[in-house]
């Protein structure tokens, strides 16, 4: 004996209906795909951003650093001088 559940599933039939819920969802996931792809790219120009920025710093240290090296102090001796 069938149930009344089972009895509309088998009489439901596949109409336009139906194909315009799944088209409905399949646009629904190509927006969220788009948006998530946006997402991914503006978290990774963020991230070049910040990796330029670094290196910029990085590299403003060693001129700075080279600048100090080559200045016309007068140097100590590195080795103590024997008595």
């Amino acid at each position: 004996m069938e149930t009344k559940v089972e009895a509309s599933q088998k009489a439901k039939p596949k109409t336009a209906a139906h194909k315009g819920h799944t088209m409905y969802e399949y646009e629904i996931s190509q927006l969220r795909s788009a948006e998530l792809i946006r997402q991914a790219e503006q978290e990774r120009l963020a991230r070049e951003v910040v990796r330029g920025r670094r290196a910029a710093r990085h590299e403003d240290a060693r001129h700075a650093a080279e600048d100090e090296s080559h200045s016309p102090r007068l140097h100590r001796l590195r080795s103590a001088r024997a008595a």
